[in-house]
């Protein structure tokens, strides 16, 4: 009983730490942000801090895996499915990121700063190659459009489900909006940017 309460105690502390950490290098960004940051964040001590993680490298890297399979798994399952059609693929997508990021709505502006700066682990995180390349998404857009890279119809569809988010800040003061609003907004765009793709398309 002992050992299991100690066990349970030790990834309280260690989750505590983590979620700080979260909120501290997306506040700073990790250049910026000193392990004392964190700690202080944590409500903790920093000796505490390096029992769990001996290093702001060590802690940074567990905490981006986790952001970036946050981020780009949600449509992993969707686009290598090769049974959903291409209109039920983009609905879903843009369904299954907008309903997370507003759960997370920091998520895009962490991970996006960050891995311009360390692409190699962004590659070995989430291997592109499989998740865009040779996706079964791909396939369905170079069959509906075989004159433009498949490439332009992504970059559109996660703009326009990302975007949003990394700009609520300014969003919000420049339009005014409450919370509600712009939940209600984001909630409009599940059906909008479906829409907007197909049309896409179908234009030529």
């Amino acid at each position: 009983m002992a050992r299991q309460k100690k066990t349970d105690t030790d990834l309280s502390t260690e989750e505590k730490i983590k979620e700080a950490a979260r909120k501290v290098f997306t506040r700073k960004g990790y250049a910026a942000t000193r392990t004392r940051d964190i700690a202080e964040e944590a409500g903790i001590n920093l000796a505490l801090l390096n029992y769990y993680f001996r290093s702001k490298e060590k802690l940074f890297h567990q905490v981006m895996v986790e952001k970036v399979q946050q981020l780009f798994s949600v449509i992993a399952p969707i686009v290598n499915d090769s049974s959903i059609s291409l209109e039920s693929k983009i609905s879903r997508i843009a369904e299954s990121y907008i309903d997370m990021l507003l759960k997370h709505p920091d998520l895009p502006i962490f991970v996006l700063s960050e891995l311009r700066n360390n692409v190699p682990s962004f590659m070995n995180i989430v291997h592109p190659e499989k998740l865009i390349r040779n996706s079964s998404l791909v396939t369905q857009l170079k069959k509906a459009r075989p004159d433009i890279n498949p490439l332009h119809f992504l970059a559109n569809i996660l703009g326009m489900v990302l975007f949003p988010f990394i700009a609520q800040p300014v969003f919000v003061a420049a339009l005014a909006l409450d919370a509600r609003q712009f939940k209600q907004m984001m909630e409009e765009r599940k059906q909008l940017i479906p829409a907007w793709v197909k049309a896409m398309l179908k234009t030529k």
